[in-house]
C-alpha cells in the first residue's frame, strides 16, 4: 500500500551527510574565530553609549583600545523607530571595570567622537560566579524539558514502542538544538539569552512535528495491521509531510522577516534570536521528517530480528 519508491531511511542518510557537513563547517569557524558568549554566561562588563548621526564600528574600537586593556567586542544598535543608536563595549569575562577606566573610556568616546553627542547610555558588570548560576539554571531548564519530553511521548504512544519513540524523538531534538548552536557559531552571533529561548521553542515546536508522524503511525497501524514497520512510517510521513513543510515555510517566513528588520536596523538583539531559530525551525522540519522516524524503524526492525532469531 505504501509506495515502495519511497524510502526515509535512504533519505536519513543523506541528512546525515548534510548535518555533518554543517557541523564540520562550524567546527573550522569556532578553530579560527572563537565562541563568542554573552557577560550573563562568563562575566564580564557591558557599556552603552548613546550617539547621534554615523559611527564607524572600527574606529570605536580603536578608540577604546587606547583605554582598555582587556579583549572586548563593539556592536552598533539603534531602536525600532531609529530615534536611539547605542553603541555597545563588551567585556567578557572580567569581573568589572573600574570607575576610573570606565570614565576614561567617556572622555576618550567624547573627545573622539566630537560631533556624535556621546553620552552614557547603560553600564552593567556580571561577576563569573553569578554568570556561573545563570548558565548552570539556563541547562536545568534545558534538560527538565528533555526529560518531560520523552516521558510524555513515552507514555503517549506506548502502543507503538513508546521507548523507541521518546528516544528517537530525542536524537531529532539534540540535532536541531545542535544546529542552532552551529548556527550562532558560522554567523558569529554571541549566545546569550536570547539563545535559551530559541532552545526552548525549538524543543516544542520540533517536537510538535514528530508528534504529528507518531500519531499517523499509530492509526495506520489500526487501520492497515499487515503493513510492516517500515511501509507504516513511510505511508505516515508521506501522509503529514506537506502538512508539515508548509507549516515551517510559514514559520520560517515569519521569522526571515524579523531577521531583515534586524539587519534593516542593527538591531542585535533581534539578529541573536531570529538566525538561530531559522535554523533551528528548518532543522525541526527535516529531523521531525526524516531522522526520528528513520532511526525508530531501524530500532523496531532491529528488536524485531532479535525476537525473530
Amino acid at each position: 500500500m505504501a509506495e515502495k519508491t519511497f524510502d526515509s531511511v535512504k533519505i536519513f542518510k543523506i541528512i546525515l551527510i548534510v548535518y555533518l557537513v554543517i557541523f564540520i563547517a562550524a567546527g573550522v569557524f569556532a578553530a579560527i574565530f572563537g565562541i563568542s558568549l554573552d557577560i550573563n554566561f562568563k562575566g564580564g562588563t557591558r557599556i552603552s553609549y548613546s550617539y547621534t548621526g554615523d559611527i564607524d564600528e572600527a574606529k570605536v574600537a580603536d578608540a577604546a583600545k587606547e583605554v582598555l586593556d582587556a579583549k572586548f567586542t563593539v556592536s552598533l544598535n539603534k531602536s525600532l523607530a531609529g530615534d536611539t543608536k547605542t553603541v555597545t563595549i563588551s567585556l567578557v569575562g572580567k569581573k568589572s571595570l573600574p570607575a576610573e577606566t570606565q570614565e576614561s573610556l567617556t572622555t576618550k568616546l567624547t573627545e573622539t567622537f566630537k560631533d556624535n553627542k556621546i553620552e552614557l547610555y547603560d553600564s552593567n558588570s556580571v561577576s563569573p560566579s553569578v554568570a556561573g548560576v545563570f548558565f548552570a539554571k539556563s541547562l536545568v531548564a534545558v534538560l527538565i524539558t528533555a526529560v518531560l519530553v520523552v516521558v510524555y511521548i513515552g507514555i503517549r504512544f506506548r502502543k507503538i514502542g513508546g521507548v523507541s519513540a521518546a528516544v528517537t524523538a530525542l536524537c531529532a531534538l539534540v540535532l536541531d538544538l545542535l544546529i542552532t548552536f552551529a548556527a550562532c557559531i558560522i554567523f558569529r552571533l554571541q549566545i546569550d539569552s536570547n539563545y535559551i529561548a530559541v532552545v526552548l521553542t525549538i524543543l516544542g515546536y520540533s517536537l510538535n512535528d514528530t508528534i504529528v508522524v507518531y500519531d499517523r503511525v499509530r492509526e495506520n497501524k489500526k487501520l492497515y495491521p499487515a503493513l510492516s514497520v517500515r511501509e507504516n512510517m513511510n505511508m505516515s510521513i508521506k501522509g503529514v509531510i506537506t502538512r508539515n513543510i508548509v507549516t515551517s515555510v510559514t514559520t520560517v517566513l515569519a521569522v526571515i522577516t524579523i531577521i531583515v528588520v534586524a539587519e534593516l536596523y542593527g538591531l542585535t538583539s533581534l539578529r541573536t534570536f531570529a538566525i538561530p531559530m531559522a535554523f533551528g525551525l528548518i532543522s525541526g522540519c527535516f529531523t521531525s521528517l526524516f531522522v526520528a522516524e528513520p532511526i525508530w524503524i531501524l530500532w523496531r526492525e532491529h528488536r524485531d530480528k532479535k525476537k525473530a532469531a
